[in-house]
């Protein structure tokens, strides 16, 4: 039988773990650990770092940010991937094509992620992108939401044949937004008839195939003044009408979208009482202690099913395979092209 984990991921500060970082890891309380590019300098010390945290705790979740273009934090020893709005604009020359490489695109992520040790990667990103979003720009695979639909469609696919979770961000779309939620609160007037026409349509479509959704900290006044990821109308609207049935991750309590819901503890009950399964806490170590603090005895029984379970290949294996060679070679010449 599964154990339940923690409701709390954070993230370490360097290539190796100190003593502080061990004793935090191993509290029950944690679920997760997020690294990011500071973490990752190459594929060997990524891997390296990995073993230390599971040697430390088995059960941990390992994630990464690595969707491809600016989004990118492993980047020495994988392959570079260009941003998913280059798909999109395939997909307007051979929608056939466009697919197939999503499809191919998804499972090389996969299999490289897997191979250096994580269990999942928050990707794909379902937003919409109108050229006007800070966050999201080229992160989006097209301003239509019935090619987001398709082609992260088959990215998920992809991410599936490598025994990989998918992970959709940000319910209900980030794209609308003309601040960015990192830096500055974020809001969205649409009305909901307008965002059930337009962004939430990829998360209609896909939320069968998804197994864990990243909720945007953007505010929605005309449907409810929190943050989505603070909103249990919009995660009940996610669970009850779309249907969806994975885990939900809020996005890092620590951006600057998020602070109105008051200190790091208040922020994690804020999503956990929305219908958050995970609290995500990055770049902040004395918050992430407050939040493990304020958690005691909670689970999140919904986590521990996105562990890859599968035997996991070697980036070495990879590189004899026709279908990673052909992906590889295909992904690498349209990045160097952007």
């Amino acid at each position: 039988m599964t154990q339940p984990l923690g409701p709390v991921m954070l993230d370490v500060e360097g290539t190796r773990l100190r003593e502080e970082e061990r004793r935090l890891l191993s509290r029950p309380e944690v679920g997760g650990v997020i690294l990011f590019a500071r973490n990752t300098p190459d594929a060997g010390t990524t891997q390296t770092l990995i073993g230390e945290i599971r040697a430390c705790r088995p059960d941990l979740l390992v994630a990464i940010d690595q969707e491809g273009g600016r989004v990118q934090r492993l980047k020495q020893g994988v392959t570079r991937l260009p941003p998913m709005a280059t798909l999109g604009r395939q997909f307007a020359e051979s929608p056939e094509a466009a697919l197939a490489l999503a499809l191919d695109t998804g499972w090389l992520l996969g299999m490289e992620m897997a191979a250096c040790g994580f269990d999942l990667t928050f990707a794909p990103v379902l937003d919409l992108d109108d050229d006007q979003s800070p966050a999201i720009g080229s992160r989006s695979f097209s301003p239509d939401p019935e090619v987001v639909a398709a082609l992260a469609g088959a990215f998920i696919d992809g991410l599936h044949d490598a025994g990989m979770v998918a992970i959709g961000k940000h319910f209900p779309g980030h794209g609308g937004a003309r601040q960015d939620s990192h830096h500055s609160v974020a809001r969205d007037p649409r009305s909901l008839e307008a965002l059930r026409a337009h962004d939430l349509v990829p998360f209609a479509r896909l939320a069968s195939k998804l197994d864990a959704v990243m909720p945007a900290h953007v505010i929605f006044p005309a449907f409810d003044e929190r943050p989505a990821g603070f909103s249990p109308s919009w995660l009940g609207l996610l669970r009850e009408e779309l249907g969806f049935k994975g885990a939900i991750f809020s996005d890092d309590l620590t951006m600057a979208a998020a602070h109105a819901a008051g200190t790091p503890a208040a922020r994690a009950e804020a999503a956990w009482a929305a219908g958050c399964d995970m609290a995500v806490i990055c770049n902040d170590p004395a918050a992430a202690r407050e939040v493990v603090d304020a958690c005691s005895g909670r689970q999140a029984p919904r986590i521990a099913k996105l562990r890859y379970a599968r035997a996991r290949p070697s980036l070495e294996s990879l590189a004899v395979i026709s279908r990673w060679r052909r992906t590889h070679a295909r992904l690498e010449a349209l990045n160097e092209a952007e």
